[in-house]
């Protein structure tokens, strides 16, 4: 699966917000832009919209930043993909044709199990690496 440099900067971003939440302190744009080695002008783009859709805090001034509108166990991935890549998370299989309704049946199955994955994943369990382990 292929996703947007857009949807992981924003993963990354908020991931290193997540390492220092403590519902004050504000991590600046150019500290965040430096850790993770994205453009300042792209990630304040990503933090706009991410601070639209309520997963992000902004800070005016001279000691102002970012921070997380949360805490990182109550922000999933599915919500990141929501306010940044909607597609990603949308059932968008057509039914024409003599096969259409199958396909997306199993289009739909497949999306939903990875819907659900998204919604158990936060940023806490991807901080401590305790993300489940699908086989396939």
């Amino acid at each position: 699966m292929k996703i947007s440099q857009k949807f992981e900067n924003a993963c990354r971003v908020l991931l290193q917000l997540a390492q220092h939440f403590d519902g004050e302190t504000v991590t600046r744009l150019e500290t965040l832009a430096q850790r993770e080695h994205v453009s300042s002008s792209f990630l304040v783009q990503i933090l706009n919209e991410l601070r639209r859709s309520g997963l992000v805090e902004s800070r005016r001034g001279k000691t102002g930043g970012y921070l997380l509108a949360r805490p990182p166990a109550d922000i999933s991935l599915y919500e990141i993909a929501a306010a940044i890549e909607p597609s990603l998370i949308d059932d968008s299989a057509g039914t024409d044709g003599e096969s259409g309704q199958a396909f997306q049946k199993t289009w739909n199955q497949a999306s939903e199990v990875f819907a659900n994955h998204l919604k158990g994943t936060s940023l806490a369990s991807m901080q401590k690496d305790e993300t489940p382990m699908y086989f396939i």
